[in-house]
């Protein structure tokens, strides 16, 4: 398992802000569309506060809710969105595994504009009524999980991992979008469930009858960070310090994390739309940074450039004028392009071959591993 896998987010200078009068160059269009988790998330709060101070450029900003990764996606794919605010799902549409690979679908190559690190985790939050104090307690209790969302998916099972379980330990509990996942919390149809400990939702069953803790994942637990690494090796061991059920700085909680929300696009977005985009959310930066729970965390100096999904050109000319962008950035970026050009080569040779139906899964996830073994790189998923 690679380092690139588990980096924490890099300090990597100052939050340089463009000038006033580079901004009033800035061109973007009179409309644009992004999508985002469910309403309420602080994925769409986030975008949602951005959006707003595009307004100054001209910009009407639209963010379509949608409960799935794939659902995020599909617009993207189709030109009716230019950007998403997505999760971790965004490295599994790269990868192609889960819902990704499918014959619909396959490897997906993503570019990053910018990514949020703040000072939350992304956990499973436990409705408190359950006595749940640590991630082994959660054996026998019912679990969320979303149709569609490999995200939060394997986010679940490898926090379960953690705690030395798997999915066969625990009743899982499938819903059509993290929405209903979360309503199902209040509704007392599920104990456990995916999410930022920022998120609007989470708030919620703090406030409710059923209450809500967050089992930690201390760093010393090497043995539960190696079985967690195994299932979910984008996870961080971090020190969550803001949140519900009671989190803060003087009552932190040591807790898994990755950036989010992760704002990609497809490299068919023309560089100068993403440089315009990416330029601008730098610039406003500190009018939205308070404006949504977690907005801090698009800080420059909280970006990471050292991780599992490649920057956009037009975001690395944004960065590169922030005097953000390094040369092992580049080296790594490129890298990552590699990476994203040999997943496409084995995609387009595996269904030439025309596999059978039911084996199409199967035979991919082979195909995939043995043309990154080939090229030297990491399979992570097989």
């Amino acid at each position: 398992m690679g380092m690139a896998l588990r980096v924490a987010p890099a300090f990597v200078g100052a939050c340089v802000l463009a000038s006033a009068s580079g901004a009033a160059e800035l061109k973007l269009p009179p409309q644009l569309t992004m999508t985002a988790y469910d309403t309420g998330t602080s994925g769409f709060n986030i975008t949602v506060a951005v959006g707003q101070q595009l307004k100054k450029y001209g910009t009407d900003m639209r963010v379509l809710p949608a409960g799935n990764d794939t659902s995020r996606l599909a617009p993207l794919r189709s030109g009716r969105a230019a950007a998403s605010a997505m999760g971790i799902g965004a490295y599994f549409a790269q990868e192609a595994i889960f819902e990704f690979g499918t014959k619909d679908w396959g490897p997906q190559a993503l570019r990053m504009l910018l990514s949020t690190s703040s000072c939350n985790g992304a956990a499973v939050g436990v409705a408190k009524d359950t006595g749940v104090k640590e991630v082994k307690d959660l054996k026998g209790k019912r679990v969320g999980v979303v149709v569609g969302s490999p995200a939060l998916t394997q986010n679940m099972m490898g926090y379960l991992a953690f705690g030395g379980l798997t999915k066969i330990d625990v009743k899982l509990v499938e819903f059509s979008s993290f929405g209903a996942m979360w309503k199902g919390m209040l509704n007392n149809e599920v104990d456990a469930a995916v999410a930022s400990t920022i998120t609007g939702q989470t708030k919620e069953l703090e406030t409710s009858p059923r209450g809500i803790v967050w089992p930690p994942t201390p760093k010393a637990d090497t043995a539960g960070w190696a079985r967690l690494w195994k299932v979910a090796p984008y996870y961080t061991p971090a020190l969550a310090t803001c949140g519900s059920g009671g989190i803060s700085a003087t009552n932190p909680v040591e807790l898994p994390s990755y950036p989010y929300p992760i704002y990609v696009a497809y490299p068919s977005q023309t560089e100068e739309l993403i440089y315009n985009v990416t330029k601008a959310m730098i610039t406003e930066f500190p009018s939205y940074k308070d404006a949504a729970p977690g907005a801090d965390g698009l800080a420059l100096d909280k970006q990471v450039f050292a991780w599992v999904l490649p920057y956009h050109a037009g975001a690395v000319k944004a960065l590169k004028e922030a005097k953000t962008w390094s040369d092992a950035a580049e080296r790594h970026n490129n890298q990552l392009l590699k990476r994203q050009d040999i997943l496409a080569a084995a995609w387009k040779s595996y269904v030439d071959s025309k596999p059978a139906d039911d084996k199409f899964g199967e035979g991919w996830l082979k195909a995939r591993g043995a043309a990154l073994k080939q090229a030297g790189m990491e399979v992570v998923f097989d």
